[in-house]
C-alpha cells in the first residue's frame, strides 16, 4: 500500500466526533478483523471521552486522513517514563493492508522523539488472541498483568472477559 496518499497529522478538537465514530466502527462494527461486536455490545467510546483525552498536555492523537475522510487514529500519552498507546483504529476497509503496522510505527516514533520514552504499554481484551498476536509480531510482550474487563468500555456479552497488558521496550 502506498502510504503517501494519506495525510498524517495531530488531531484537533474539531475531530473528536470523527475519532469517536471511527473507534466505534472499528471495535463495535460488523466488519473488519478488529471488531469485538460478538463479545462486547455498546459503544467503545464517545466524543466526551475523546475530548477529555485530548486535554492531557502529555498526549497526542495522531490521525490519518484520505480524501477528507478519517481512516485511522492512535492515541499516545506519556505516563511517567513510558507511553501508553490506545484508541488505535484503522477503518475496516483499509485493514490487513499494512496500514495498522505503519500507524503503530508512526506513534512509537512520535513518542520516542517527542516524549523521550523507550517503553510503550497498552491493554487488549484477552480473548482477542489475533490482536495480541499482531502486537507480539511488532515487539510487544505480555506482562502477565490481567484484570477484569472494565465496564466503561462497553457491556461484555459473557462474564469472563479480561484484559491483558502488553509492553515494548526499544
Amino acid at each position: 500500500m502506498d502510504f503517501s496518499t494519506f495525510r498524517l497529522e495531530k488531531a484537533g478538537y474539531h475531530q473528536a466526533q470523527a475519532i469517536s465514530d471511527l473507534i466505534n466502527l472499528t471495535y463495535r462494527g460488523e466488519t473488519g478483523w478488529t471488531t469485538e461486536a460478538s463479545i462486547i455490545q455498546g459503544d467503545r467510546t464517545d466524543r466526551q471521552e475523546i475530548e477529555t483525552a485530548m486535554t492531557n498536555p502529555d498526549s497526542c492523537f495522531l490521525v490519518a486522513n484520505q480524501s477528507f475522510m478519517l481512516v485511522s487514529c492512535i492515541y499516545v500519552v506519556k505516563e511517567k517514563e513510558q507511553a501508553y498507546i490506545g484508541f488505535f483504529s484503522v477503518h475496516p476497509s483499509l485493514q490487513q493492508q499494512g496500514f495498522g503496522k505503519y500507524m503503530l510505527e508512526q506513534a512509537e516514533t512520535y513518542a520516542s522523539q517527542t516524549m523521550r520514552v523507550r517503553r510503550f504499554s497498552m491493554f487488549v481484551v484477552s480473548q482477542r488472541s489475533e490482536l495480541i498476536a499482531f502486537y507480539q509480531r511488532r515487539g510487544y510482550r505480555l506482562t502477565g498483568q490481567i484484570e477484569a474487563y472494565p465496564l466503561y468500555l462497553g457491556t461484555p456479552r459473557t462474564s469472563d472477559l479480561t484484559i491483558d497488558y502488553l509492553e515494548k521496550v526499544v
